[in-house]
């Protein structure tokens, strides 16, 4: 009995949390100069993480380079590209710049977190093409979902960018739908067991 409980509540726990997880999309890419359109030879590097709250409509955007040619002007997402992994799209968040993003620089770190229930999250011209602010959010969301979306940085040698990547989900992030299997397992067990020892 005590073992098939703590299988129960395990299995309960794990279900949980994997629900909670799944509210959260984490996305990740590698910015380089031959990921932009049309390539460069940059041998500037980077990283980006995108973390969207899906519930709460907030943008979390880290992100660090170095080896730049130039000196950075600008940077954020665009969005959304005809095909995943190619092409270009006008920018979707805040312009001409994320909000404290290092400018004037050839390396450095960003850590930001945006409210993307307000307008000041995007580009002014993105909410007005998409209708309105929720609108902007899902298409977002959903050109980030399906690859159509990259975070660029622009340099003062490479005005239209110098390195970019297209965002993709991150591999330990676990989609809404495969926690659900889980959970309902975890409720058959425990009503099983209830119905055995009452």
């Amino acid at each position: 009995m005590k073992n098939e409980l703590r299988i129960c509540a395990l299995t309960l726990a794990l279900a949980a949390s994997a629900s909670v997880a799944a509210h959260e999309m984490v996305f990740v890419t590698s910015l380089s100069g031959a990921n932009e359109s049309p390539s460069n030879a940059s041998p500037g590097t980077g990283s980006a993480t995108v973390t969207l709250d899906v519930d709460t409509m907030m943008m979390r955007v880290q992100a660090d380079f170095s080896g730049l040619i130039g000196n950075t002007t600008a940077s954020h997402i665009h969005c959304c590209t005809l095909v995943a992994g190619a092409g270009n799209a006008g920018v979707a968040t805040v312009t001409p710049s994320f909000v404290g993003f290092p400018l004037g620089v050839e390396a450095g770190t960003y850590d930001h977190t945006y409210d993307m229930s307000v307008a000041a999250g995007y580009n002014a011209a993105f909410v007005t093409a998409t209708g309105s602010v929720l609108n902007a959010w899902t298409t977002l969301l959903n050109g980030i979902s399906d690859g159509k979306a990259y975070l660029n940085i622009h340099t003062s040698a490479v005005g239209s960018g110098e390195i970019r990547g297209f965002l993709t989900a991150a591999p330990s992030a676990v989609p809404l739908p495969a926690a659900l299997p889980l959970f309902a397992t975890a409720l058959g067990v425990a009503g099983g067991l209830r119905r055995r020892y009452a």
